[in-house]
């Protein structure tokens, strides 16, 4: 733009003009950032350097999406009290993008909000956009829509288009958010995390340098780049010419640098994920680990010259329904609403011996002066309330989508909840087997309305024998659990059924028959507008069938409470309108974690949505202390209790210690 023929006054305006129309362009974030000094952080040979001068990253993990924002810089200014100087987190790819081309950076999903409430905090940040999470987030933080493209069975996670149009459109979409925000621009992002534990998933080295590539087409090229994998993965994962991370549980310290240090020589050691815990799956015992070798484990790595980032420093709750699912044993299982993974800070904020410990530890070696422990916000009782029957799912269906076949929750545009699939039997059936094939993830299957059995993907069924006198309405509601977030089997994570069959067992010589079953009604049920869906009036026998309940409780001092929902059955709960998450009364977690802003003083309202019969009021009431150790009634039968009680199970194989420590 040529400006050299206004006068002097015209050309101060119009150049004012141009900076704004540039800001304006700019994020949001961005705009408002003010200058700040720029600083450098670079690999130098072992170890890092911070401005010219030797660093050790002592990073925990946490991630804001699983706190809400009104707590940020009260968890952060934990972290800094238990001596960390950085944190991590991930990017969660389907928060931010729900829908094809639509984002949200807004609220609670202000990302550059929180990691500005990082830096002005004293922490620098660690910055894992992925675009794969894992985590035990629903669907390991890949958007459900991904599924509805059927090349994704084998695209996801490949350089096959139709996976990397959408996730390379997604990492320049969250670069705009973050690049700003890099240390070299006077930001706190030490680092970003290209792709994750990809070696556990693949070895594919053309997809991993693609991606790569993706990153330096980007601002991120003005960072330090790295991968992060498993001992045993670490060949499959890192990339040549970027950092390489090691990730690893309680009392495998010494073996997992010493491998990260025979792949990459003379390189920094980095403990990129070290797990002081573990997460908990519905119907397994309550997950927790010794202190003792983890206090061993800090040790060694610090007195190593090592850096380390804790996994999870805080690991807060998945609320809603973005808890995902594990197959770390082998079947599906889905993972609890808690994510408080035996960390130094609980679910709720709160310092634990653990925080104390690792407090006094991570000292020893960085000699810092100690700091005073934040105050945490209070905890309050909830007052003992009844939640009575208002209406059944049945009198509040949608408009449904009409299909010879069945479709899933991903073809009819749907993400997260429930999907019911509605066929007429117009001929008695007498004693013949419903196959689905196969069941994503608990199906309930009502004949006019009666529920005559369930099914359940934890346990591997899908059938059962039909038996009608007379022609009637076939009604089978799916839940989704949360979807796989490892492994190569998230490419077939659709919800709902894709198939019914109706037909007779093998006789003597014979072979089984099957029909498929054609013409079916599909209600999509995501309980986004759960407000609409739960009004109604109590009727006798209401809380016999999926139905949802409401009540309220009266509070004149707010804070948090743990909300007890051991007399539920098996559905979600939501506080003032705020999602809480599932609850499941197979156990472990007998109570939900209710922030304090979510409440609020004089009248709360409670809905609950419940899949099994309640035939009355229930009692709930808010807790000072959560219960996630609860009775796990189901678990004496599961099939995964001897493959969960191996040792080696969550972890791979045993590693052996190394005749020559690591350096």
């Amino acid at each position: 733009m040529n400006l050299s023929h206004l006068p002097q006054s015209r050309l101060a305006a119009a150049l004012s003009l141009a900076v704004l129309a540039f800001a304006s362009a700019l994020p949001a974030h961005a705009q408002s950032q003010p200058a700040a000094p720029a600083h450098t952080f670079v690999v130098d040979g072992d170890h890092f350097d911070l401005d010219g001068k030797p660093f050790q990253i002592i990073a925990g993990e946490m991630h804001y999406a699983r706190i809400p924002h009104e707590y940020w810089h009260a968890r952060l200014k934990m972290a800094k009290a238990m001596g960390l100087n950085t944190i991590a987190t991930y990017i969660f790819w389907n928060v931010h993008e729900p829908t094809p081309g639509h984002y949200d950076f807004s609220g609670q999903n202000d990302l550059a909000g929180f990691l500005k409430a990082a830096q002005e905090e004293g922490l620098y940040v660690i910055l894992r956009v992925g675009p794969y999470s894992c985590a035990e987030w629903e669907f390991g933080g890949f958007p459900a829509w991904l599924l509805k493209d059927p090349k994704m069975n084998r695209a996801l996670r490949t350089n096959d288009p139709a996976f990397m149009v959408p996730a390379e459109r997604w990492i320049d979409r969250v670069a705009q958010e973050t690049t700003p925000l890099l240390l070299a621009h006077g930001g706190p992002i030490l680092a970003v995390q290209v792709e994750n534990e990809y070696g556990n998933f693949g070895n594919e080295k053309p997809y991993m340098q693609h991606m790569l590539k993706i990153f330096q087409s980007t601002g991120y090229k003005d960072s330090v780049l790295y991968t992060v994998d498993p001992s045993k993965a670490l060949a499959n994962g890192s990339l040549d010419g970027i950092l390489s991370g090691v990730n690893f549980g309680t009392g495998r310290a010494e073996p997992a640098l010493a491998t990260l240090a025979a792949s990459r020589p003379g390189a920094p050691l980095f403990a990129t994920e070290y797990w002081p815990g573990w997460f908990d799956l519905f119907g397994h015992p309550h997950e927790t680990r010794p202190l003792a070798p983890q206090l061993k484990d800090i040790d060694y790595v610090l007195g190593h010259k090592g850096s380390i980032n804790i996994y999870m420093f805080h690991g807060g709750t998945s609320f809603g329904m973005m808890a995902g699912a594990s197959a770390s044993t082998g079947n599906y299982r889905g993972n609890v609403t808690s994510y408080d993974y035996d960390a130094p800070l609980d679910e709720a904020g709160h310092t634990t011996p653990k925080f104390f410990a690792y407090r006094d530890m991570i000292l020893s070696h960085t000699h810092q002066p100690k700091l005073p422990v934040p105050e945490v916000a209070p905890v309050v009782p909830l007052p003992e309330f009844t939640v009575t029957p208002t209406s059944t799912l049945w009198s509040k269906l949608p408009k449904p989508v009409v299909s010879e076949k069945p479709l899933t929750m991903e073809q009819v545009d749907q993400a997260y909840g429930y999907i019911l699939y509605r066929h007429q039997l117009d001929a008695p059936v007498s004693g013949k087997t419903l196959t689905l094939n196969p069941v994503h993830d608990y199906a309930q299957v009502y004949i006019d309305g009666k529920l005559v059995g369930t099914l359940d993907r934890h346990y591997d069924q899908n059938s059962l024998m039909l038996t009608t006198t007379k022609p009637a309405t076939l009604d089978i509601l799916v839940e989704n659990t949360g979807r796989l977030n490892s492994t190569k089997n998230m490419r077939n994570e659709w919800k709902g059924i894709q198939s019914a069959t109706l037909g007779d067992a093998a006789g003597s010589g014979t072979p089984a028959t099957a029909t498929p079953l054609t013409g079916w009604q599909i209600y999509s049920l995501p309980m986004e507008d759960v407000a609409a869906m739960q009004t109604g009036s109590p009727a006798a026998g209401i809380g016999s069938t999926p139905h949802f309940a409401t009540g309220s409780f009266t509070l004149t001092q707010t804070g948090d409470s743990f909300l007890d929902i051991s007399a539920l059955g098996k559905g979600l709960i939501w506080i003032n309108g705020h999602a809480l998450g599932r609850f499941w009364n197979i156990g472990p977690q007998d109570t939900l974690y209710v922030p304090g802003p979510w409440l609020k003083q004089g009248k709360n309202e409670v809905v609950v949505f419940d899949l099994f019969a309640a035939n009355g009021p229930q009692k709930l009431v808010g807790r000072i202390k959560p219960i996630l150790d609860g009775p796990t009634p189901t678990y004496a039968s599961d099939p995964e209790r001897k493959k969960k009680e191996d040792p080696n199970a969550e972890f791979g194989p045993k590693l052996a210690v190394p005749a020559t420590p690591a350096p």
